[in-house]
């Protein structure tokens, strides 16, 4: 909920219900649960299809800084496709000229524990992690990197960044 505060006039009188509005309510949404969005799952290649799976995406924002976490949960029906992983964010990154990172984790088989870019000015956040158990060198999360993914593989992300508005 928090918004640019209101402009104040010399010598006026503020009612009840502004104090309310401008500093109570703001101050209570910085303590309130995140919302709930449903992000988007796309891929470089080969799209993949949630099927049975869940993902969701919680977000709160404070003035232009946006927090949030996203979660998927693949289901025997779900589809890897092919290609790099992207998931939309809540709101647009703002344009300034650096990129934002975050945490990331991939569990199948074994947990992979890596980071989040979220590019200037970009709509989209991808999950980074280690290439391989040998190969500790960080790409983006696909369908076979770090490993082949299955029924039950999560892939979750945390992470903060600066808003377009």
């Amino acid at each position: 909920m928090t918004f640019a505060p209101r402009t104040w006039a010399v010598g006026e009188v503020v009612p009840a219900a502004i104090m309310n509005t401008e500093i109570r309510d703001q101050f209570n949404s910085m303590f309130a649960a995140r919302t709930v969005y449903v992000p988007t799952w796309t891929s470089t290649s080969v799209a993949p299809v949630l099927g049975n799976g869940t993902l969701t995406g919680r977000h709160m924002k404070i003035g232009r800084m946006a927090f949030v976490t996203i979660n998927l949960s693949a289901g025997s029906t779900t589809t890897f496709g092919t290609g790099n992983y992207s998931f939309s964010l809540p709101f647009a990154a703002a344009s300034s000229g650096v990129a934002e990172v975050g945490a990331s984790q991939v569990l199948g088989t074994d947990r992979w524990v890596g980071g989040v870019v979220i590019s200037s000015a970009s709509s989209t956040v991808s999950p980074f992690v280690a290439i391989s158990a040998t190969n500790t060198r960080t790409d983006f999360v696909t369908n076979t990197r770090p490993e082949t993914l299955a029924s039950g593989a999560q892939i979750r992300m945390s992470f903060m960044y600066e808003t377009a508005s």
